[in-house]
């Protein structure tokens, strides 16, 4: 099972996250682990190649944890944030981009 590694504040603002979502965001990146897709989820091309975007609703509103799974060694959360419009934010994506640029790349040979 690949571990999960956090990028900048991405733990913090899953943990602010009412207590549903974060369980439910929680149990969605249990089963990338598994190397299953989330329940819901959509491709988050506009940040990188591999990024998706798991997508999480509770009574008091969505939640999104962007994240990427591509690599054999983790799955590096990117971003977590409270969508607050149709449309991803412009500093999200943003943030989203910024921590993918700086996540560790491995070599071939490890």
């Amino acid at each position: 099972m690949k571990p999960v590694v956090w990028l900048g504040s991405s733990k913090a603002d899953l943990k602010a996250f009412p207590a549903t979502a974060m369980d439910d965001t929680g149990h969605q990146l249990f089963r990338v682990q598994r190397g299953l897709d989330p329940d819901d989820w959509k491709p988050m091309p506009s940040i990188g190649a591999g990024v998706r975007e798991i997508r999480v609703r509770d009574p008091s509103g969505a939640f999104r944890t962007i994240y990427l799974a591509t690599r054999p060694e983790a799955i590096y959360v990117l971003h977590c944030c409270r969508k607050k419009s149709q449309k991803t934010a412009h500093e999200d994506i943003e943030v989203a981009r910024q921590r993918l640029a700086r996540a560790p790349k491995r070599t071939p040979h490890g």
